[in-house]
């Protein structure tokens, strides 16, 4: 592990927070710190996430990682590969972007009972998401045609948009303090991108 990549103050927090969340957090320091070549780190935001696919659990965890001037998201997915979780494999991508290459950082908020919102009422949903033209997202639906006797193919409409990461955070999921997180992550990182 390069000891330059945790130095900082900011690096020894990412290393707690990964301890935290519980999620191969030594393998994921590692391979973020071959990626990150001693850079060190400034700042960063996590999201670890469960979902239930009828009799199996799957987890994967997304780390942003940013430096001076490039941010790193690594995602890492576990499968089991037997019925009994005993043979398990972890995948683990990694990307790299230059910050001047962002184009966008987006965030889309849920306050709840807006009829009584004051100042400094809590976010309770934060969906945040970034693009830097790496990737697009393709939705296609079946044509459809009016008649409703009509029995023929139209092909295919469809919306083609970057979206290059989206996560969404909850109070309820997740809990307010990573909520309040990944709200302060995605003003930082604005104002990185545009520095």
């Amino acid at each position: 592990m390069s000891s330059a990549t945790y130095s900082t103050t900011a690096g020894a927090d990412l290393q707690h927070d990964l301890v935290r969340a519980g999620f191969y957090p030594q393998m994921v320091q590692d391979v973020l710190a071959e990626a990150m070549l001693d850079l060190p780190v400034v700042d960063h935001f996590l999201h670890l996430e469960t979902h239930f696919d009828h009799t199996e659990v799957h987890r994967h965890i997304t780390v942003m990682v940013r430096s001076e001037k490039v941010l790193f998201i690594v995602h890492v997915d576990d499968q089991q590969l037997d019925d009994h979780g005993h043979d398990v494999m972890a995948q683990v991508s990694v990307e790299m972007i230059s910050l001047a290459r962002i184009e966008s950082v987006a965030t889309s908020y849920v306050y709840h009972q807006p009829q009584h919102y004051s100042s400094g009422d809590l976010v309770r949903e934060l969906t945040f998401g970034m693009s830097w033209d790496g990737t697009k997202r393709i939705d296609l639906a079946p044509a459809e045609c009016a008649d409703p006797q009509c029995e023929a193919d139209h092909g295919l409409n469809g919306t083609s948009q970057p979206e290059d990461l989206v996560l969404r955070v909850s109070s309820e999921a997740d809990g307010q303090r990573a909520v309040d997180k990944a709200r302060e992550f995605a003003v930082r990182l604005r104002l990185a991108t545009i520095a």
